[in-house]
């Protein structure tokens, strides 16, 4: 009657985004080598270098390229934020460890369980931050 009982139905989440055209791919390389050429400039602000490695980090997620993961690491190492950086780490651990757990990987799913637990983390510092 109200559906209390019903058994509910699982819906597949399928990402059915579109593959990078060459031309895209291009854009985005020409962005890595301008960010850094960035980067290698002497005397940036902390601050400025993060937001370098956050935009690199977005870019090389954009291409699939593992070294997301890098740039973004080192962009919250210099600064904590919870920008579009750092829920783009947080996703990306999640697919590591969703690739771990198929593959039957208990180090990986550990590994990957243990970064989103310090991704929280710093997500409750700087909230506590902000009350303050």
């Amino acid at each position: 009657m109200f559906g209390f009982f019903k058994k509910k139905e699982s819906k597949a989440v399928v990402s059915e985004e579109e593959p990078l055209t060459e031309e895209q791919k291009l854009v985005l390389q020409q962005q890595i080598t301008e960010k850094q050429a960035q980067l290698a400039e002497a005397d940036l602000a902390m601050e400025v270098q993060a937001k370098l490695h956050e935009e690199l980090g977005l870019i090389y997620a954009e291409l699939n390229d593992e070294q997301a993961i890098t740039e973004l690491e080192k962009s919250l190492e210099l600064k904590l934020t919870m920008g579009d950086g750092y829920k783009k780490l947080m996703s990306l651990y999640n697919q590591k460890r969703a690739e771990a757990a198929r593959n039957g990987d208990d180090a990986g799913i550990e590994k990957y369980m243990n970064k989103m637990d310090d991704m929280r983390q710093i997500a409750k510092k700087l909230m506590i931050s902000r009350e303050n």
